[in-house]
């Protein structure tokens, strides 16, 4: 499958790349990318050839979470994170998924990665839960999988401060997860993903549902609690303020 933001496609037996290049938005959930994100991982669970999913962005952007349009429709009242849920893609994926995030992951576009099964991270890059920078808490599930990925303190940290960390930061904080050099996150995930293709998908699919199966019970309800705390603070005029001043800085 190939169009202009996203392409998906079979790149080695079992192993599916799925790249988002919305280069006019630099890979922000743009109503194009969000379509096409749903569209491919419908396509991944309708294909019994494909055993492990590889997420990645384009040169130095892996996602950057909402627009700026979308961002003022929550504050207008007209949208919510939860109309598209992006958020748990990769964790209601039936095989594995590694982000192989080669890029900035900001915001929305951070935690969509975190609900990879494999994270892969590069030194260069930012990562930022940001959604306080802009005075409303944080969607999309990431005060659950935050916590869970990287631990309670530098998750709470992250969320508070809404502040900005380059992947070799996070190295040395100390996070569960690889982090390499910008050109090496690609290949580093490839050879994840060909161990992963070497099993079968059967006992592939069984492992994951077991795996995830408490977070995907628990995760609509910090879903429903993310929605209520948005009502409390995203309609605040100082939200749009800063949403008009602060976006993309």
């Amino acid at each position: 499958m190939m169009d202009s933001v996203i392409d998906l496609r079979e790149t080695e037996p079992g192993i599916v790349q799925l790249t988002m290049q919305d280069k006019v938005h630099k890979n922000g959930f743009s109503e194009a990318l969000m379509n096409g994100l749903v569209q491919a991982f419908e396509t991944i669970k309708n294909n019994e050839r494909f055993k492990v999913v590889i997420v990645t962005g384009y040169e130095n952007y892996f996602a950057s979470g909402g627009t700026q349009e979308a961002l003022l429709a929550i504050y207008e009242g007209r949208a919510s994170f939860t109309d598209v849920n992006l958020y748990s893609l990769a964790q209601d994926c039936s095989i594995p998924v590694i982000s192989a995030m080669q890029g900035h992951g900001i915001g929305g576009g951070f935690i969509f990665g975190m609900f990879a099964d494999f994270i892969v991270l590069s030194k260069e890059s930012i990562y930022t839960t940001n959604f306080m920078k802009y005075g409303f808490t944080p969607g999309m599930g990431a005060t659950y999988i935050l916590p869970q990925k990287f631990g309670v303190s530098l998750a709470h940290e992250m969320l508070l401060t809404a502040a900005n960390y380059r992947g070799a930061q996070l190295e040395k904080r100390g996070i569960p997860y690889p982090v390499l050099p910008r050109n090496e996150v690609l290949a580093y995930a490839y050879e994840l993903a060909r161990q992963i293709a070497d099993k079968p998908l059967h006992s592939l699919i069984t492992l994951k549902d077991h795996l995830v199966g408490p977070a995907r019970e628990q995760l609509a309800a910090i879903i429903k609690k993310e929605v209520q705390m948005h009502e409390k603070t995203f309609h605040h005029p100082e939200v749009k303020e800063r949403i008009m001043a602060l976006f993309g800085k």
